[in-house]
């Protein structure tokens, strides 16, 4: 193991990941999207539920949109980012517990509280990513970025699988039903998220901000500098580039992770089957973030993105052809392979590109594509099945995405051999 990922304020920022993933696996991809049809909304018909889990999904990601680089920029001005760190931590931990005491039938609150986790998970995230630059010099971004990702992938899926486990077979745990196991794994990954975030709290300290100021001035100094940032960001034109790129191809990616689910039902598939995916895409997701994060550092991490989107892209196309359920595990683990590793390297590659006394406030737009991301590939996706009439088209049609994504790839990387020449 290189000796940087043994570094103290290394392996507690990775241990971060280590303790959010837990909501993405247990929550948002697992357990809530069933429990709140089958439990909150009890008696609903179908459509209903859907469109309130929609309400949910956007209310949030929408307000993470609008929040995130106005609080990194407030953050950079402050030297807070640690702080916000932990506030929106706990606060995504204790709206995830408090899904424990939300009742049967009570879709509003479940709702609510839903979106409360969801927003102190993705702005804690923000914060996270942003303080890699106070753990990592520039050539080690790559190998810690994807150092966390692994460590995310591993933490969140060993939770889950305990949950997975907590829920088929409720009675090994002492409790007595599949209701109340998946309200205990809400409850888990609360104390989870909680706890793996203590290394952090005590090891990860900011770099100076200079001229740092008091809040309550930091507030309107950073409205200030976000306007100049968004007027000017054509000054940093590889990161423009960068996130146009980054908009297009993430979401691709998080289309295909939002609809494999619904693809592998429409063609018949067992939602067990579906769950073991899952589970085989976390697992394989953690040595394959180390080993893309290596190869970043030995091949560039443009290239190593432009690698993992290949990939995907190969993959959008063998899903047209799918027939068996061996298949759908074969392509759980290809996208395994690869997906940490094209978010990771993302992360590494963009911290290069910006201002690192201004990282707040850049990873805020960074959170805020990624936030408007898988916008595109759902539409495009529903458009072409309900034109079509061909189902077997719906993960097919993001092929584009992956194709214009790595194209401006190659535009950033133009950029910046343009800036080192002059």
């Amino acid at each position: 193991m290189p000796r940087v990922l043994l570094r103290r304020p290394v392996l507690s920022w990775a241990l971060y990941d280590w303790a959010n993933s837990a909501f993405a696996t247990t929550v948002l991809a697992g357990f809530f999207p069933i429990f709140f049809k089958q439990y909150w909304n009890v008696g609903v018909d179908v459509t209903v539920s859907t469109f309130r889990l929609g309400l949910a999904n956007s209310s949030a990601a929408l307000l993470v949109a609008i929040l995130a680089p106005l609080l990194g920029a407030i953050a950079d001005r402050s030297g807070t980012r640690k702080k916000g760190l932990i506030i929106f931590a706990m606060t995504g931990a204790l709206a995830t517990a408090a899904l424990y005491f939300v009742g049967a039938g009570r879709w509003l609150e479940a709702a609510v509280v839903f979106a409360g986790g969801s927003v102190g998970f993705a702005l804690s995230n923000m914060f996270n990513d942003s303080m890699i630059v106070d753990v990592a010099q520039d050539d080690e971004m790559d190998i810690v970025s994807g150092y966390g990702y692994a460590m995310g992938y591993l933490g969140g899926g060993l939770l889950f699988a305990i949950n997975v486990v907590m829920v088929l077979q409720p009675g090994l745990f002492g409790l007595e039903a599949k209701d109340d196991a998946v309200r205990w794994s809400f409850l888990s990954v609360a104390i989870w998220w909680m706890l793996f975030s203590i290394p952090l709290l005590l090891y990860v300290q900011e770099k100076p901000t200079k001229d740092r100021q008091p809040l309550r001035l930091a507030v309107g100094a950073g409205l200030r500098q976000l306007r100049e940032t968004v007027r000017h960001l054509s000054a940093y034109r590889p990161a423009l580039y960068f996130l146009l790129a980054y908009w297009l191809y993430i979401d691709g990616v998080y289309t295909v992770i939002k609809l494999a689910a619904d693809y592998g039902l429409s063609l018949g598939f067992q939602d067990t089957d579906l769950i073991k995916a899952l589970l085989l895409t976390q697992f394989v997701g953690f040595p394959s973030a180390l080993a893309f994060g290596w190869l970043g550092q030995r091949i560039g991490a443009d290239r190593g993105i432009l690698l993992g989107l290949f990939v995907y892209l190969m993959t959008s196309v063998w899903a047209y052809y799918l027939e068996s359920v061996w298949q759908f595990y074969a392509m759980a683990v290809l996208i395994g392979l690869v997906q940490g590793g094209v978010q990771s390297l993302s992360r590494a590659y963009y911290g290069r590109l910006i201002p690192h006394d201004m990282s707040g406030e850049f990873f805020g737009l960074f959170n805020m594509v990624g936030r408007f991301a898988a916008v595109i590939g759902p539409l495009l996706a529903g458009t072409v099945v309900l034109i079509s009439g061909n189902a077997r088209l719906e993960i097919l049609a993001i092929v584009p995405l992956f194709l214009l994504g790595g194209g401006l790839l190659f535009l950033v990387r133009t950029e910046q051999g343009r800036a080192h020449v002059a």
